[in-house]
């Protein structure tokens, strides 16, 4: 059952990209969006089947794959990572909608979007570290070729640094679950038979280290950030609401099920710094995004901040801190595509992005109302205004992480004041005042252009007033987590604080 969220995109890449008989570019755009669609609903339908009291894997399904590696295909759903895939499913198919129907090299473009579907759904379903592994470096490819070809002028630059980066994130990922397996006397990656207890501390305190800085870097965090701006501005708005929505949260989900899982002893031995390193990106990259001038740099730079509230709750490590990253996850996941769908209206409407060119867009006979009025919603969502689910996930991460490390919450508190405060500098320079003359007589916004706008900022009000919908899925599952973790990390501690290890 699983495994057709993986088959079903793959399929369609493969037969856009290797039959052209018959297949125009409008065909090829409608096929994408009819197998995204298939594959989304079948999320659905086993998301209403899903017992969300049951914490452990369901729907699995396992069998051999290379012995001799010790690789095994095993796929498995929980709590964790059913938002996930029911959020890259959506972002999918918006992203197909969103796309321009004129782009050029159409069936190499949308193979690309259908192949980086299956890699992320793949990864999100593994419950082997190998296989892992192979579908978080296999989305390398399709996002590299998908910003190389059809991005802005620095495209190449661009491509090349985010491959550069993320790259070196999977050497990292990849050196640390050979050594998790080899140090262990495990004889195969399947994450179920491993059991890292019996290590020194020091050895899962390296082995840790290279989860945390692979994932980060994918995340991503202060100092490893510098790729994603650069990949953002030059990306199309498609792939840059597929890049903040999903991509980034493989780093974040990799913390979660490969970190604090894998390594808890390690874990709670350094969450103190993991702490304070989410303080420091929530903090730089919101000062950075206030100093921005163009629109897209800036929701840019905003990732990077709120991504550091996910560490913080991570970090905290209570049943209610671990709901909150996943709340998190699925908030940022939302908000930041709408604010670049919104940007890439604006772009595509007014020719630029630039908030000294661009004023007065909000003016309802010549401007782009309709668009500001979304922009005022999507940046009141990402500032933490109740009723929307950016205030609740926040405020779960903060009520949670505060019993845990009360000076670093209230240092990421401000990281919202900034939030708002650059996201007010963003609206009030490009959405309000009297239209600029460079942007006068804008061409029509249709429908096609709001659609997509309206399905995100309606689940972000949806899930803002009723966030026990999301919550249901993944409470047992992150309770469970915790126990886990804290069980395993106090004999762990135990031992490594023992008069004889002394």
């Amino acid at each position: 059952m699983l495994s057709a969220l993986i088959l079903l995109p793959l399929l369609g890449a493969i037969i856009i990209g290797f039959f052209p008989i018959g297949i125009t570019p409008k065909v090829s755009r409608n096929l994408a969006l009819i197998v995204t669609i298939l594959a989304f609903c079948w999320t659905i339908v086993l998301a209403i089947q899903f017992q969300p009291t049951d914490f452990s894997q369901q729907f699995t399904a396992s069998f051999p794959w290379i012995d001799a590696l010790g690789l095994s295909y095993q796929v498995g759903m929980d709590g964790l990572s059913l938002p996930l895939l029911l959020l890259n499913g959506l972002l999918t198919g918006i992203a197909i909608y969103s796309t321009n129907p004129d782009i050029q090299r159409p069936k190499l473009y949308y193979s690309l979007l259908l192949l980086l579907s299956a890699a992320v759904m793949g990864a999100f379903l593994a419950q082997d570290l190998l296989l892992f592994f192979i579908f978080y470096e296999l989305e390398l490819i399709p996002l590299y070729l998908l910003i190389a070809i059809w991005g802005g002028e620095k495209r190449g630059y661009a491509a090349t640094k985010f491959l550069i980066y993320t790259a070196l994130s999977g050497i990292l990922v990849l050196a640390s679950f050979l050594g998790v397996v080899w140090l262990s006397g495990s004889t195969s990656f399947a994450l179920a038979g491993l059991n890292t207890s019996a290590l020194p501390m020091t050895t899962q305190i390296i082995l840790l280290a290279g989860i945390v800085i692979g994932f980060g870097i994918k995340i991503p965090l202060v100092p490893f950030h510098t790729w994603l701006p650069d990949a953002h501005v030059e990306a199309s708005t498609p792939i840059s609401v597929l890049l903040a929505g999903v991509l980034l949260k493989l780093g974040t989900y990799g913390l979660l099920r490969f970190g604090m899982n894998l390594l808890p002893g390690a874990w709670s031995y350094i969450s103190p710094w993991l702490a304070t390193w989410a303080v420091v990106s929530v903090l730089y990259g919101a000062s950075c995004a206030i100093s921005q001038k163009d629109m897209k740099k800036m929701v840019a730079y905003s990732s990077v901040g709120h991504m550091g509230y996910i560490l913080l709750a991570a970090a905290a490590a209570t049943p209610l801190s671990i709901l909150g990253t996943v709340m998190q996850m699925v908030s940022h996941g939302l908000i930041s595509p709408l604010l670049f769908l919104l940007v890439g209206v604006v772009y595509k409407k007014a020719g630029s992005r630039n908030l000294d060119v661009i004023r007065g867009l909000l003016n309802p006979e010549r401007g782009l109302p309709l668009i500001g009025s979304l922009m005022v919603l999507g940046v009141m969502a990402s500032a933490g205004i109740p009723g929307m689910v950016g205030f609740i996930s926040e405020f779960i991460v903060f009520r949670a992480s505060f019993e845990v490390y009360p000076v670093q919450t209230l240092l990421c508190m401000v990281g919202t004041g900034l939030t708002a405060v650059y996201f007010l500098i963003l609206t009030n320079r490009a959405f309000f005042g009297r239209l600029s003359d460079q942007v006068m007589n804008l061409p029509r916004v249709y429908l096609s252009d709001r659609i997509p706008a309206i399905i995100l900022a309606t689940l972000i009000i949806i899930f803002g007033i009723q966030p026990s919908w999301l919550a249901r899925w993944t409470e047992s599952t992150t309770t469970m987590m915790v126990n886990n973790q804290n069980s395993l990390a106090s004999v762990v501690l135990e031992k490594y604080h023992s008069p004889t290890n002394q």
